[in-house]
């Protein structure tokens, strides 16, 4: 009997990112703690073929993905982000399993967001990472210090800093247009480091934020 096909590829220890950009996600992501999470498991229609799927990064113009058959850049295929409804495109590069989808229009994503947040039977899921670009500042005691975010979510945030971070330091950020949310160091590497908030944000309260940015 031959071994059995693993759904989860080995790097599996990721969550699906969610961005803003128009631009079709590339194949190399950033180097950072691995954190032991879900990634969203889709659906994608190749000639004529319906199979499953890992998207790891969402964009407003493309996805990255984890697929399991054979594919070609140039090739057509659907993507089902939503329930019932497929969303066109185009095979932009392959790598190994992974494969770059640009869209043959641009979604929203602030409305596919949303439609996470609630799920079939009315209990609400956690809001995946965001990717945003957002200038602010980390206060650590009595002092305050610049910072750029690279991607948040309902309990955390990885913030680019010049000041060294020390795990289990509290803090409180403070974003653009946003009020303070105190949080704690759960990790630092090389200019980066990842916040966790004290209190899950309300899903309403970051929707909001997010799509004044």
């Amino acid at each position: 009997m031959g071994q059995e096909k693993k759904l989860l590829p080995e790097d599996s220890e990721e969550e699906t990112i969610f961005s803003f950009s128009e631009r079709t996600p590339p194949p190399g992501t950033p180097e950072q703690p691995r954190r032991l999470t879900t990634l969203r498991v889709g659906t994608i229609m190749i000639d004529g073929r319906r199979e499953l799927c890992l998207i790891r990064n969402i964009s407003a113009g493309g996805l990255k993905a984890h697929i399991y058959s054979p594919v070609a850049e140039g090739q057509k295929v659907s993507v089902e982000l939503k329930t019932n409804q497929q969303t066109n495109g185009t095979i932009n590069w392959v790598q190994g399993g992974s494969v770059g989808i640009e869209f043959d229009q641009r979604i929203e994503v602030a409305e596919l967001l949303a439609a996470q947040g609630d799920s079939d039977n009315g209990w609400r899921h956690r809001m995946p990472r965001v990717e945003v670009d957002c200038l602010g500042e980390l206060r650590i005691g009595a002092r305050v210090y610049p910072i750029n975010t690279c991607d948040i979510s309902q309990g955390g945030v990885q913030l680019e800093i010049d000041h060294p971070l020390k795990i289990g330091d509290n803090v409180v950020l403070t974003l653009q247009k946003w009020r303070p949310i105190p949080g704690m160091v759960r990790w630092y590497q090389e200019g980066k480091g990842g916040i966790a908030f004290n209190q899950v944000i309300p899903f309403q309260e970051l929707m909001t934020w997010l799509q004044g940015h």
